[in-house]
């Protein structure tokens, strides 16, 4: 059924709706060799590839397998990224930009030859990046110029299979698309059958470390290990401030049923204005469906996410002949400031404790990349390009970003408590699926009604007390910080924070006492 206003029930991923069941573990207190926190793609190839290195693994996830970002994804398995080549090149030069695509190449080759070994038919299609507007055309000729200095041969064309203008095309053929959530529960199977436990709904609060060993402190208890891998798309320790390092960015996607023969048979990303994402997928009923993926922000930061996935539905509908939405969701992806992933060892933690994030929204490639770097360097092997994941490459463009990123946190952190106290209050109540943060208490208090009921909790971040915006898209509260976010209700989502949002009384203006 097509739903024109968004609610988290409507909300799921394609992936998630037509996938299939994954089978998981109880907690049962013990040790393992290595706890993997994450059971994301990263997390579970990870844990794969170190259970048939006969290591014994336990995989815990906050939530269930899939569900943040790769359950998210829209599964293009390409080295044509957009713009990133030509970005990774401006700030870290050519020999970084060579190591990366050799890293993306052998996470692609890797997750092609997993799937013919299961059997999976993986469709392969044509990769085109396209520009949208005239000012993007230049771009594209950068990136052009990235690919070849890296080894990859683009090609061009001028009548790409779209139907709407476009200012110039760049083509890889070759690529392919995935089903991400039957990927995942292949890897979930493997891992159980050689021994290993994939455990749901266990939130990591902690890791300690010591010269012999780790202690990993979840919902369930506590588990002893040599080493520890975070697998959660942004650190949830802070050692090492990645959460500095990396910039949260949300955007939307969903699934159509259009008229036979219109969807597009190319995988498309744009450049310029309107940010799109297109690809072909088998729908609820076995139909072919398109996705199309935009309303790309940074957490926590857009003034009306619900006007973002209404102007993506209207472009949708405007260039293509849709007969039914089936599916909408979102997904959240972090881009480090360097512009390349991190793959490795976390400072001071005595080399046992790992960590994988910044995959800059291309985490199929770089997702498998990154966990084929930790389990080399977990066990004594080496790969020449992971040199570009294993360590920060700091340039001046580079430090420039930080700063700005930074800045502009600090600024929305003063000005998010600025804005709370002085919100006026309005006569009118709450309307369903509204929010706003008032100041209760001397402190900001976030207010909701989500299916009826009127909920407060406190309207700061319990990672480093950004005040909080309400994403009304997803009916969630968002810190427009580091991306940290939580349910109507306070429970943690996803981001940096590992703590829930505390209850707070109604302000006197939403019906308190």
């Amino acid at each position: 059924m097509t739903t024109e206003n968004p609610t988290p029930e409507t909300m799921t991923s394609l992936w998630r709706m037509t996938g299939p069941r994954i089978e998981t573990d109880d907690w049962r207190d013990g040790r393992a060799d290595t706890v993997v926190v994450g059971a994301g793609l990263t997390g579970l190839v990870t844990a794969v590839l170190l259970a048939r290195a006969g290591r014994k693994v336990v995989v815990l996830e906050a939530r269930t397998v899939g569900a943040v970002t790769t359950g998210g994804t829209t599964g293009k398995l390409s080295l044509l990224q957009g713009t990133v080549l030509s970005d990774i090149r401006a700030h870290d030069g050519d020999d970084v930009l060579r190591d990366y695509v050799a890293a993306n190449r052998e996470g692609q080759a890797w997750l092609l030859r997993e799937h013919e070994h299961w059997g999976i038919d993986v469709p392969r299609r044509r990769a085109i990046v396209y520009a949208a507007d005239p000012s993007a055309v230049d771009a594209l000729d950068e990136e052009r110029s990235a690919a070849l200095a890296a080894g990859l041969e683009l090609g061009t064309t001028r009548s790409p299979d779209l139907p709407f203008e476009t200012h110039g095309v760049l083509t890889l053929d070759g690529q392919a698309q995935l089903h991400p959530l039957t990927m995942l529960a292949a890897f979930a199977r493997e891992l159980r059958e050689r021994g290993g436990r994939i455990v749901e709904h266990q939130r990591v609060r902690d890791v300690d470390v010591d010269s012999h060993e780790v202690v990993v402190s979840a919902d369930g208890g506590m588990l002893a290990a040599e080493n520890c891998v975070l697998a959660t798309g942004t650190p949830i320790l802070d050692r090492g401030m990645y959460f500095a390092k990396i910039e949260p960015s949300r955007s939307y996607a969903a699934a159509y049923r259009v008229a036979p023969g219109t969807a597009p048979s190319d995988m498309c990303v744009s450049v310029g204005d309107p940010p799109r994402s297109l690809r072909t997928a088998t729908g609820p009923s076995g139909e072919e469906v398109l996705v199309v993926g935009g309303g790309g922000h940074v957490t926590g930061r857009s003034t009306d996410t619900a006007a973002e996935v209404a102007e993506l539905d209207a472009w949708v509908r405007e260039h293509f002949s849709v007969r039914e939405r089936v599916a909408l969701w979102a997904a959240q992806d972090y881009r480090s400031h360097s512009r390349l992933p991190f793959a490795g060892e976390m400072p001071w933690g005595r080399g046992r404790v790992h960590l994988a994030t910044g995959y800059n929204k291309w985490g199929m490639t770089n997702g498998v990349a990154a966990a084929l770097a930790i389990t080399a360097e977990m066990l004594g092997g080496r790969m020449d390009w992971a040199r570009a994941y294993h360590h920060d490459t700091i340039g001046l463009r580079t430090v420039a970003d930080t700063l700005e990123v930074n800045i502009g946190a600090g600024l929305h952190a003063v000005g998010g408590r600025a804005a709370a106290a002085l919100q006026p209050e309005s006569p009118e109540p709450l309307g369903e699926g509204e929010g706003r943060v008032r100041y209760g208490g001397g402190r900001p208090v976030a207010v909701s009604r989500v299916n009826g009921e009127l909920c407060a909790v406190s309207g700061v971040c319990t990672h480093l007390g950004g005040v909080l915006n309400w994403n009304r898209a997803e009916r969630s509260w968002d810190c427009p910080l580091h991306g940290s976010r939580f349910t109507a209700t306070g429970a943690r989502l996803e981001g940096p924070a590992i703590a829930d949002l505390e209850w707070r009384p109604l302000p006197d203006a939403e019906g308190g006492e």
